[in-house]
């Protein structure tokens, strides 16, 4: 009997032994879970913490994407007006350009009428006689012819002597039937006594330029429609009336020639309309 109670105390102390041990095993593994389980949440939580951390920093290069995107999509609408508004502009002084250009072209073109014109009379009339004077002032070509050579003293009656020169002044008209000539006729300042045909240098100044006209268009073939005929009177001196000398070269009757200005203006017009097309 006592030998059973022995044999079973033995097994008893060993079975708790074994059991001790076995619970000594698992509170180690249950400690290494736990010590594993800490180690993991850290790194969980580090992980967890980086996320957010570059979940707002995505947000942020997303926005700056979005924003980028949405400035260039600006930047290239500016940037096409931008490159249309100086498309427009370069256009338009290119338009200019060729308007200033178009215009220059028909201004050196009735340069170049005027200045033929001028050759031709120096040529048919000549510049030998002192009594005769040509030149040219802003595109316009002025014949100064004095009056002695044309009429006698206070008379509009025009001298055989005159018409020789007329001859030639109207040939170079007849050959320009694209300008226009006025006959002036100018005074000195004495005082016309008057009578009952001419009052003053008014009606004298008149008188010698229709005189004139009458000659160019009635004997020497010039086109009524190219002439006009005007008296200046007193009014318009080359020099003071102050001697006899002055007053004889006030004297004069002056053919003033010039494109006809409503066919220089249609020139210029036909120019802007060449340009528009």
């Amino acid at each position: 009997m006592k030998r059973v109670l022995l044999i079973s105390f033995v097994a008893l102390g060993l079975a708790s032994c074994g059991a001790k041990k076995k619970i000594a095993e698992l509170e180690q593994k249950n400690k290494e879970c736990q010590e594993l389980l800490n180690s993991t949440t850290v790194k969980l939580n580090l992980c967890l913490t980086e996320k957010e951390a570059l979940t707002q920093q995505n947000d942020y290069l997303k926005k700056s994407n979005t924003d980028l995107i949405n400035n260039s999509k600006e930047l290239a609408v500016l940037t096409t007006k931008g490159a249309e508004n100086l498309e427009r502009s370069l256009e338009s002084l290119k338009e200019k350009d060729l308007k200033i250009s178009r215009l220059q072209d028909a201004i050196t073109k009735k340069d170049s009428m005027t200045l033929a014109l001028v050759s031709s009379l120096k040529k048919n009339v000549g510049l030998d006689d002192q009594d005769i004077n040509i030149n040219v002032e802003k595109g316009v070509v002025f014949i100064n012819i004095s009056d002695k050579m044309l009429f006698k003293s206070g008379s509009y009656v025009v001298t055989d002597k005159a018409k020789v020169v007329l001859e030639k002044v109207a040939k170079v008209i007849n050959d320009k039937p694209d300008f226009e000539c006025m006959v002036e006729g100018h005074t000195d300042n004495v005082p016309f006594t008057g009578n009952a045909i001419l009052l003053d240098n008014w009606d004298l100044s008149v008188k010698r330029a229709t005189a004139i006209t009458r000659v160019l268009t009635k004997e020497l073939g010039v086109n009524p429609k190219q002439l006009i005929a005007a008296g200046r009177s007193e009014y318009i001196p080359l020099v003071e009336n102050k001697t006899a000398e002055n007053r004889a070269t006030n004297r004069r009757t002056r053919i003033v020639i010039l494109p006809k200005i409503d066919q220089f203006y249609d020139m210029i017009e036909k120019e802007m309309k060449t340009m528009s097309k």
